[in-house]
């Protein structure tokens, strides 16, 4: 019951706020990206400047913030009225700021490969990799990939138009495997580096040591997801604290590597969670470089094999609210595109989302086909973002200033 008042609830804010914006401009074609720039840092403008006479939204109304400007030390509550705002309002406002930091048209394109599949000792009820429910998903346990194999790969994704190649193994962390294991890995790292490529891992848990042994190998970013609220995380996996992702997350920065840090959407999480989560991001001593947003893709098998994945628009939602409170960051629209509309992925994009993952496989769960991808670009006018430009966020890893070496 309390979910239907609360869709019903939305539903009316979302109507509202189609009647009020239907006169308006608020899907016009985009600023140019000089243009915005210099009008980036004129007049302030407040996040709750699109005020309404109806009481409920009026409560909702955003914070008074200065609308594009970077701040570390938003407030729960803050957060939380911002994701609570009437949708198309909050896409208004993420699309402004969208255009004052970034090229609208710009969509970095990302391949994931799984190098090392299955036999997983953590516990994520989402995850089909863990092996406490092998039995149920039928997944194999595989050997960490050949560095050869891997190179392949990484030639073949950039052929197709990937700028950034990441890297994911099924492991707690390189501390659970031998030090060949963690060697190969770097040699792969330096390999697709030496490509021209942005290079990305997601290891599990690292400790200081192995974080500058990456760095030293050049990798890019370190994607360590928290996955949902300080609240929820015990009800997403029983084998790690928050503490152990966030103490990662600190030795990747203090490496100097940038940080690729986000969440997944439909673990039976409250939107308070999901608010939650964007506070505790929006107030890491450093916004991350990227910030994948993922919906969940049930898997067979798995403990949350039933839960329901979360709309759409949810995902439209979270990505305005990210763009909003991080407004330099790279927002990767991640896992759970492949049953995205056309025209849902759209706004996502005017919402502020400037990433995206190709390739038929995201580790195990399937993905967007090339095809369709280049559809979609041409259809809305995207390009793909070359290797190496400046991220206004993130560590020198990422600043472009590797770039001459590998042009």
């Amino acid at each position: 019951a309390a979910r239907a008042r609360r869709a019903m609830t939305r539903a009316r804010r979302t109507a509202n706020a189609l009647a009020s914006h239907l006169s308006r401009a608020a899907f016009a074609a985009p600023t140019p990206a000089a243009h915005a720039h210099a009008h980036a840092h004129r007049a302030a403008l407040n996040l709750s400047t699109h005020a309404t006479t109806h009481a409920s939204t009026a409560a909702a109304a955003a914070p008074s913030r200065t609308l594009g400007a970077i701040y570390n030390d938003w407030t729960k509550a803050e957060v939380a009225k911002i994701y609570a705002r009437p949708l198309l309002e909050l896409v208004y406002d993420a699309a402004k700021v969208h255009r004052m930091h970034h090229d609208p048209r710009q969509v970095q394109q990302c391949t994931l490969l799984s190098i090392k599949t299955g036999g997983c000792p953590e516990t994520c009820n989402y995850c089909a990799q863990s092996s406490s429910w092998k039995g149920e998903t039928k997944l194999k346990a595989e050997k960490l990939m050949g560095v050869d194999e891997v190179i392949e790969a990484a030639k073949r994704a950039k052929e197709a138009g990937s700028t950034r190649f990441c890297m994911g193994t099924a492991w707690r962390g390189p501390s659970q495997v031998g030090a060949g294991q963690f060697e190969r890995v770097l040699d792969m790292t330096q390999q697709v580096r030496d490509m021209g490529m942005e290079v990305c891992a997601t290891l599990g848990m690292l400790t200081p040591e192995q974080a500058l042994k990456l760095k030293e190998a050049g990798l890019t970013a370190y994607n360590h997801n928290l996955d949902t609220s300080p609240e929820y995380y015990d009800k997403v996996t029983s084998s790690r604290k928050y503490e152990d992702r966030l103490n990662t997350i600190a030795a990747v920065r203090d490496a100097g590597i940038s940080v690729c840090c986000g969440g997944i959407l439909g673990l039976g999480e409250e939107e308070s969670d999901r608010a939650s989560l964007m506070t505790v991001l929006a107030t890491l001593p450093e916004h991350p470089e990227s910030v994948p947003i993922n919906a969940l893709v049930p898997v067979e098998g798995t403990p949350f094999k039933d839960l329901k994945p979360p709309s759409g628009l949810d995902m439209v939602r979270a990505i305005a609210v990210a763009r909003i409170l991080m407004p330099a960051t790279v927002v990767r629209l991640s896992a759970g595109r492949v049953n995205m509309s056309a025209e849902t992925q759209a706004l996502c994009f005017l919402a502020g989302a400037n990433s995206v993952f190709t390739g038929d496989k995201l580790l195990t769960t399937p993905n967007n086909e090339k095809s369709e991808d280049s559809f979609l670009f041409e259809e809305l006018g995207l390009e793909g973002r070359p290797a190496f430009v400046p991220y206004a966020a993130g560590a020198a890893s990422s600043d472009g200033s590797e770039w001459k070496q590998h042009a």
